[in-house]
């Protein structure tokens, strides 16, 4: 098998992003709206999926359905997304979606709020589920799936895409040829954006974090709101200071079932406030670093 990895990328002398206004770093929220498309005895898997809860069922599982492990997803949709958007509306502050398309599908009245909010989705797939489980034909038609569904629910195509777990080998490629992606973020690989190709086609990719995401409130990791405070102030605080001559990107990771809740929600409001006392940040979405990166630094091939 060829050795198709790149351990170097950008090296020692990464580009100057020429983030808008010299900002000094590019911050980027996602929303992960998974509610209501996980694995589940209804839709045929058999279980009912509790990760990235407080489910004791990860240890213990329950045959059948589990309606504590159900009730603690429901949460993230009834009230834990209302709570992160006003977080962030009554703050002015701009969020990427990672939009599963059947769960926003299962709750038009979200749908309905983040077609209003002018926060961009990323498309998450039609399912949360292991694409890397999928085969190809599978695969293609969970993303022409997904893309129909979300141009419904939210008024237009996703433009982005990222999916559960991470891609399959044919991920990047199905993609590419669904034609409509400006990028993926299916990559953990870099802070700044970077081209590609796949079979001769230039593609962007916007790598994403699980380092800067409440994900370690459900492995336990974070106690406390403070935990998750002191945790994302110093990776800002890193990126900032090096932003004085090397500025780069901080995507920061939400999960409405974790974060919504309000002991942890309160680390994530002091932490929009510490970002906003500071000059040269741009709080932006994922599609206008996207556009911005395939403007400024167009496919050199």
């Amino acid at each position: 098998m060829p050795y198709d990895r790149d351990l170097i990328g950008y090296g020692a002398n990464p580009p100057n992003p020429q983030w808008p206004g010299g900002a000094r770093v590019a911050i980027n929220f996602v929303m992960n709206y998974e509610e209501g498309s996980e694995p589940s005895v209804q839709d045929g898997e058999g279980y009912t999926e509790t990760a990235l809860t407080e489910s004791s069922s990860l240890n213990m599982p329950v045959k059948g359905r589990d309606l504590a492990g159900e009730g603690m997803f429901a949460y993230g949709s009834r009230v834990g997304f209302w709570r992160l958007m006003r977080l962030f509306q009554e703050r002015g502050l701009p969020m990427t979606v990672f939009g599963c398309a059947l769960a926003l599908e299962r709750n038009p009245e979200a749908a309905a709020a983040v077609k209003a909010s002018g926060f961009d989705v990323c498309c998450h797939g039609w399912r949360w589920i292991k694409h890397y489980e999928l085969d190809e034909a599978e695969e293609r038609e969970h993303i022409r799936k997904a893309v129909a569904s979300l141009k419904a629910t939210v008024g237009e195509r996703p433009l982005g895409w990222y999916c559960r777990y991470g891609p399959s080998v044919n991920t990047r490629r199905l993609v590419v040829e669904e034609g409509g992606f400006l990028y993926d973020s299916d990559a953990y690989d870099d802070e700044l954006p970077y081209w590609t190709t796949v079979d001769g086609n230039p593609h962007l990719v916007v790598p994403y974090s699980l380092v800067n995401n409440d994900g370690k409130f459900g492995t336990g990791f974070f106690a406390t709101s403070q935990d998750y405070f002191e945790w994302h102030r110093d990776a800002f605080d890193m990126l900032y200071a090096e932003g004085r001559t090397h500025p780069k990107m901080m995507s920061v990771g939400l999960h409405m079932r974790l974060i919504g809740h309000p002991a942890r929600a309160a680390g994530l409001a002091r932490f929009l406030d510490y970002v906003q006392s500071h000059e040269g940040v741009w709080v932006t979405r994922r599609l206008d670093i996207a556009q911005h990166w395939a403007k400024t630094h167009p496919f050199q091939g």
